[in-house]
């Protein structure tokens, strides 16, 4: 399939792009897709999963000359992925265009009165339903974008490959097998995600990769039963104090990690210039970063998005809800640990246990979890050709430059596109940090939605445009 006859303009798909905001064709298709119950971390989401990808979703590509093929997940019982194909001419630069079909649980009944999870509510800007922004409001602004383009030049002047999975919300199980075995389907120069809220909903965001994630317990048991604390209180070792000398000696008073081996050695410099520039703005409800907090001489986005993070996820010894008389057997407590891939999630585990012997802790044990797959480091060079073409579209299409973020500071499937297909990877956030994403209440910001359709017509249009790099000068 190609097309050689060029037509219309940038500034014209943009327009179409907008256009289908406009007319309500987004709005009309966004209602649709929402309306499927998607809820992969349901035990029996497995049905819907499948109906998104073979029946609901499709009809976003009718006539647009794409070939579209359901890929079953290689782990039983996941979800598939809805793989939409158009091959203009194998010489050109092909995109792998990345979305997920799965939400989190609908919560429904938590909602503000007159919200329904499964409906989409229209408030003003407000665009209220599961999944308007994460994630299927993202991933139709890329293929309405893709539609917008056709309409416009007649062809794409690239080749497009559509990937929506169906098992983010749950660590995409079996991800990395699917890209294993269909690698020559999957192949591509580059990959193009939509996900996730900007840092600031004025500036355009650019992200790069994610942080990786590693969970643990940390165990303290020194007898099978509880003791009486009148008679046993003072002469028993405790459990609790114990785990709580041994975490003093992991964070500081102060937020500092003092594991040898859990901070990075080195941050490339072009990560660090591309921290000093972000542009952030303070958002109504959310957190503001605690002065003081975490690795000193850092600025905030350079301990969000560069640098290392631990947190207590929980903490519990003896019954909290029904605290008896007794020195308790045992203390537990759980860390998640966040790096960029300056540090390897491998090395984490091992370093806290030689740091945990070499302060006089040997009776705490480490116990790995799983209670979702977890996704490892991931960063695409952030002077990468690609990346800098793509920058340079965002900017042309809203005249402002974007946020060059090199990592995400949560969690997404990064590494295994990179590590699977060799390719550099960019995610195009079009939410905002109070969307309630999540959580009940989920809503889209309409005004980011139709510039996301804008910017992504743009990058559309010049990647068809040639200006995409050559696969020589890709790196």
């Amino acid at each position: 399939m190609s097309g050689s006859n060029q037509r219309g303009t940038r500034e014209g798909a943009i327009a179409r792009a907008q256009g289908l905001f406009d007319d309500g064709t987004y709005l009309a298709s966004l209602r649709r897709l929402v309306a499927d119950p998607t809820e992969s971390q349901m035990p029996d989401s497995l049905p819907a999963l499948r109906r998104y990808c073979e029946t609901t979703l499709p009809p976003e590509f009718d006539g647009l000359g794409f070939e579209i093929a359901v890929l079953d997940n290689p782990r039983p019982g996941r979800g598939p992925v809805m793989l939409a194909t158009r091959i203009e001419d194998p010489a050109l630069p092909t995109v792998l265009i990345y979305g997920h079909g799965d939400v989190v649980r609908g919560l429904p009944g938590k909602w503000r009165e007159g919200l329904d999870p499964w409906a989409v509510t229209v408030e003003g800007d407000l665009w209220y339903g599961r999944g308007t922004v994460d994630n299927k409001g993202q991933h139709l602004i890329a293929i309405q974008a893709l539609r917008a383009l056709i309409a416009e030049r007649g062809h794409l002047g690239f080749n497009a490959k559509v990937f929506v999975e169906t098992g983010e919300e749950a660590g995409s199980p079996g991800l990395r097998d699917l890209m294993k075995r269909d690698a020559a389907l999957l192949s591509a120069d580059a990959f193009i995600g939509l996900d996730g809220p900007r840092q600031a909903s004025s500036v355009p965001d650019l992200k790069l990769g994610a942080r990786g994630g590693v969970a643990f317990d940390l165990v303290v048991r020194v007898r099978e039963h509880a003791a009486h604390s009148g008679h046993w209180g003072g002469v028993l070792a405790d459990p609790g104090f114990i785990l709580s000398h041994a975490l003093a000696s992991i964070v500081t008073r102060q937020g500092r990690i003092l594991v040898d081996g859990w901070l990075p050695k080195h941050v490339p410099e072009s990560v660090r210039q591309a921290c000093r520039e972000l542009v952030l703005e303070e958002v109504p409800g959310t957190p503001v970063p605690d002065p003081g907090w975490g690795e000193p001489g850092m600025s905030v986005t350079e301990r969000i998005f560069a640098w290392t993070s631990v947190i207590m996820l929980a903490a519990i010894t003896g019954h909290p809800d029904q605290p008896t008389n007794a020195v308790q057997p045992e203390a537990r407590c759980r860390l998640q640990v966040r790096h960029t891939v300056d540090v390897k999630g491998e090395d984490i585990m091992p370093a806290l246990r030689r740091h945990l012997d070499a302060h006089g802790f040997p009776e705490v044990q480490i116990v790995p979890v799983m209670e979702r797959d977890m996704f490892s480091a991931s960063r695409t060079d952030p002077e990468h050709p690609w990346v800098r073409m793509v920058a340079a579209s965002m900017q042309r299409t809203s005249g402002q430059k974007p946020n060059i973020i090199p990592n995400s500071s949560g969690s997404n499937p990064s590494d295994i596109f990179q590590e699977e297909l060799g390719v550099p990877v960019m995610w195009i956030p079009n939410s905002y940090a109070g969307c309630n994403q999540h959580g009940p209440d989920e809503h889209a910001l309409a005004p980011l939605l139709r510039d996301g359709l804008a910017l992504m017509a743009g990058i559309w249009w010049d990647i068809g445009e040639g200006l995409a790099p050559k696969r020589a000068d890709a790196g």
